[in-house]
């Protein structure tokens, strides 16, 4: 189990939207400051239970484990954004904003993600040189 201190990213192995923002994050996280695991893996359902979470038959959101604290939905998202590098560190100034209003157009995308960005049969596996940043 990793140590509380670890950024960790969690999120839906299958939904192609989801690892898209995983590549993402790795490309604009030249410190290698976060790790990754799907919320389908093992690693990702004891998280989920060592945090209380229950697990979802179909994942709606991101999840941040940061400081042994987990974040969900927009404040995820956008707590993710805070620690890349610029110009994308600057979206997390969208954490002013109320977070039913944020987690409201989360949702929105959630909920259509598979239909608009499609899905996966079984999760992504990442390369060899990017296996180290995930769980």
């Amino acid at each position: 189990m990793p140590d509380s201190s670890a950024s960790i990213v969690l999120f839906d192995g299958v939904c192609n939207l989801c690892n898209g923002f995983v590549q993402f994050i790795i490309s604009h996280d030249p410190a290698g400051r976060f790790r990754f695991t799907a919320l389908q893996s093992e690693a990702g359902q004891a998280l989920l239970a060592r945090y209380g979470q229950l697990p979802a038959a179909t994942p709606e959101t991101v999840m941040l484990l940061e400081n042994g604290q987990l974040y969900t939905h927009s404040t995820a998202a956008l707590r993710i954004a805070k620690g890349l590098n610029w110009p994308w560190r600057g979206v997390a100034a969208a954490l002013v904003l109320p977070r039913f209003l944020r987690d409201a157009a989360y949702r929105f995308v959630a909920r259509n993600r598979y239909r608009w960005f499609g899905r996966q049969e079984s999760c992504w596996l990442p390369t060899p040189e990017l296996k180290a940043r995930f769980l």
